[in-house]
């Protein structure tokens, strides 16, 4: 993650939001040499708040830390099994 000043930022706003949108880029931005914000794109905050409502959902958290045990014993099922099931083969 690149660190810029607030100042660089305003000057060079328009190209750091093509950035973030076309190439995933994150950047740090301070004041007075202090980090104060973090500009991303959209789509990435969108699935940071997700992934944050589903930790902090126990019963989906404990769901997926299951899931985790039952992959690492290899206890689990093909994508081919799956949709062989669900297409009736």
């Amino acid at each position: 993650m690149t660190t810029l000043s607030i100042t660089e930022a305003k000057t060079r706003l328009p190209e750091l939001v093509r950035e973030v949108d076309g190439r995933c880029e994150r950047y740090t931005i301070t004041q007075n040499g202090v980090s104060k914000a973090v500009l991303m794109s959209v789509d990435e905050f969108e699935g940071w708040l997700e992934t944050l409502e589903i930790l902090s959902d126990r019963k989906a958290a404990k769901d997926i830390r299951q899931a985790r045990e039952e992959l690492r014993r290899g206890e689990y099922l093909s994508f081919e099994t799956v949709v062989g099931k669900a297409q009736g083969k």
